[in-house]
């Protein structure tokens, strides 16, 4: 049993009757797996809203429809661009025995206790999620890697450093441990850096500036010299 519970109703209004539904306060959805075709459901806005920033992509919801409850997790969530309210969700039904693929944020903490900190460098996150496998009971909330540790800019995190809870692995086998999920930067060099870089890139304008000043004046220069040549030598 999950610890997010969400009550739908079967739906029967499809296309451009679900502007009219929405408009009532309910969100359209679909359920994908599971028994049969996939179903049409809907359910109230503030409910689901609540029950969706909980589970988020990766932990698991009750879905109780005509009083049957299915276990599933969010596979898809539509948002309007201009109202940022959610117009459509789509669940993905799963088996409490069968392991499933999730999205998992991964958290990095203890960074304020480590060196790089104490010389004011900062930290940069460059992976935030990465996909996991296991059953819907053992799928986490979130993985913590522990960030202490750093202390120079050469130093990062990597998928190596992630320490996998129990009953949970990869869901891309092929993923280097090496790969990059976050580094540390010194901000007062990079902002040095960018300075020299905009006075280089200036200093490059003006001269070219400078350059095609130079030749404009030297084209005038010979056009007036040209203008002040003799009739004599123009017949010549």
């Amino acid at each position: 049993m999950s610890e997010n519970k969400l009550n739908l109703e079967k739906r029967t209004l499809t296309g451009k009757k679900l502007a009219g539904l929405r408009k009532d306060g309910l969100i359209p959805s679909v359920i994908y797996g599971g028994e049969g075709e996939p179903k049409l459901a809907q359910s109230t806005y503030n409910d689901t809203e609540k029950v969706l920033r909980s589970a988020g992509y990766h932990s698991t919801i009750d879905l109780a429809v005509d009083g049957k409850t299915q276990m599933a997790i969010v596979k898809n969530i539509d948002i309007d661009p201009v109202t940022r309210r959610i117009i459509n969700i789509e669940f993905q039904a799963v088996s409490a025995d069968k392991a499933i693929e999730a999205t998992t944020p991964i958290k990095l903490i203890g960074y304020e206790a480590s060196e790089a900190t104490k010389l004011h460098y900062t930290l940069s996150q460059i992976m935030e999620e990465i996909e996991v496998k296991a059953k819907p009971s053992d799928l986490p909330k979130e993985l913590e890697v522990d960030a202490s540790k750093l202390a120079t800019t050469e130093d990062k995190i990597t998928v190596a450093d992630i320490v996998l809870p129990k009953g949970v692995e990869l869901a891309d086998k092929e993923m280097k441990p090496d790969q990059v999920i976050a580094t540390v930067y010194d901000p007062a060099i990079e902002a040095a850096q960018r300075e020299a870089e905009e006075k280089a890139a200036a200093e490059a304008a003006a001269a070219e500036t400078g350059a095609a000043e130079g030749e404009a004046a030297e084209g005038a220069a010979e056009g007036e010299a040209k203008a002040e040549e003799k009739p004599e030598e123009k017949a010549e």
